[in-house]
């Protein structure tokens, strides 16, 4: 169940919404934990119901857990640390074990000749991200920048709680902490929510799910028979994909925390307005970039230690997130590559391209794709054909001439929304526009469209749901 789809617009989340407004303060936070575990076992429906009690089951232990290790951590100071090491190994461990495990063996295999066994193991919906909010919350009691909580209602609302769960965006308990004791719930408040919540489905359903189908498009023709104009525009299509896609199920996340009163935090602020990668990745996927700041980069040394230590610490963040992103080759690549670019602006072109903007946007505009295409295509012998026809070799595999003129005419209209909204002047206007009616109109006009859309059968899943 995602929330681009029928049952959770008009099942779940109207009766968790009913349920929720007619409950009192006291048992609020406990309608948001059983709602979400409810939503959580719901992702495993398709699986069966020992599927559903099996990874319900390795949730609600890994919560008790680290509500546990939180309060020995605030209780026993002494052995403070032995329990933070103890918690983390718990965290780390499942999220090996069931990320990495299959990528570990293949590897082994592929080095020793060996034939070690593989079963597949089935990810864990969210299990990236509910493991850094763990790991977050056990590092923040040790250091004393959060006091434990007391309450495993208040710390099972906090963690599982539906908006964020599967996706993010990563909140640190102290984000929240004062706001699961106590929040306001008003009208406007409902009226924001709803607005922020349509804005997300929009950008998932009107413009990530349809110029996406190009993408789908050349995966169905095959790379090898693309001309190189219809190439770039599909790995542009991918990138515009995979940022409405994301910020899209962030928005809807914030508004949906609004709804019960909460405040997430942002996870996006227009990256595609970058001049270099390094500020691109200060804009794009926020709390994950905050997240490996504070409980990696900063722990390592960050910039203290020297330029040697700086960089060391920059491979190691880069690498890690390359690696949390997928258990792949690909994605390790990804994030090496990101490193090398970072590095290259730091010390050499980096004052250069935020001095003379116009070149560090066209610097962008084709670094962007270019990077998710390693991102996009797990599989090394199928990126290499799209490299080679991005620079128009092998052509004489064409299916047809001036390919990218049909597929233009196409998705033409979804590659001028995602420039449109790449950009601030959508957030411009609806600033001044918010308040009346005909934005109401609008966004109802947007809503019923992306219904539309969903009732035939053009909602996907998320894509960061497999990350």
């Amino acid at each position: 169940m995602v929330f681009s789809s029928l049952e959770f617009i008009f099942l779940f989340l109207p009766i968790f919404l009913l349920i929720y407004g007619a409950s009192s303060s006291k048992y609020k936070n406990a309608v948001i934990f059983a709602g979400s575990i409810f939503f959580y076992s719901m992702g495993f429906a398709d699986m069966g119901l020992k599927a559903m009690a099996l990874y319900s089951s390795l949730f609600l232990l890994t919560i008790l857990f680290n509500f546990i290790i939180g309060e020995f951590i605030s209780h026993y100071r002494k052995a403070g640390r032995l329990w933070l090491v103890i918690g983390i190994i718990f965290n780390f461990w499942w999220l090996i074990f069931f990320k990495y495990t299959g990528f570990a063996f293949e590897n082994i295999n592929g080095i020793f000749n060996a034939s070690l066994p593989m079963k597949n193991i089935i990810l864990p919906i969210g299990i990236s991200f509910y493991t850094f909010q763990n790991v977050s919350y056990i590092v923040d009691v040790y250091r004393k920048s959060a006091e434990s909580e007391s309450s495993i209602v208040n710390y099972g609302a906090y963690i599982s709680m539906f908006p964020q769960l599967i996706a993010g965006p990563i909140v640190t308990y102290s984000t929240v902490a004062e706001q699961l004791k106590e929040r306001t719930h008003t009208i406007k408040k409902v009226e924001n929510g709803l607005k922020t919540f349509t804005i997300g489905l929009g950008y998932k359903v009107l413009i990530a799910n349809q110029i996406g189908g190009l993408w789908n498009d050349l995966s169905m023709i095959g790379y090898q028979s693309i001309s190189a104009p219809l190439a770039w525009m599909g790995i542009v299509a991918y990138s515009f994909q995979l940022y409405f896609d994301f910020m899209g199920y962030s928005y809807m996340a914030m508004g949906l925390g609004e709804l019960m009163g909460f405040t997430i935090p942002k996870n996006f602020d227009y990256p595609y307005l970058s001049t270099t990668m390094t500020e691109f990745w200060r804009r794009w996927h926020i709390t994950l970039g905050s997240w490996f700041r504070e409980y990696i980069y900063i722990p390592l040394g960050g910039n203290r230690k020297g330029k040697s230590k700086m960089v060391r610490n920059f491979l190691i963040v880069w690498t890690l997130t390359g690696l949390w992103h997928g258990a792949s080759w690909n994605f390790v690549i990804w994030g090496l590559t990101l490193f090398s670019l970072i590095m290259l602006e730091k010390f050499v072109i980096g004052d250069f391209l935020n001095k003379y903007k116009i070149v560090g946007h066209l610097y962008m505009i084709l670094i962007i794709p270019l990077t998710w295409l390693l991102f996009a295509i797990t599989d090394f012998k199928e990126l290499g054909i799209y490299f080679t026809r991005l620079v128009g070799a092998n052509g004489e595999h064409v299916v047809f001439e001036k390919d990218y003129v049909k597929y233009w005419g196409i998705y033409g209209k979804y590659f001028i929304a995602g420039i449109i909204f790449s950009t601030r002047i959508p957030e411009f206007l609806y600033k001044k526009i918010k308040g009346s009616v005909f934005c109401s109109l609008i966004l109802l006009l947007v809503f019923w469209a992306a219904v539309y859309c969903m009732y035939k059968g053009m909602n996907d899943p998320f894509l960061y749901f497999r990350f």
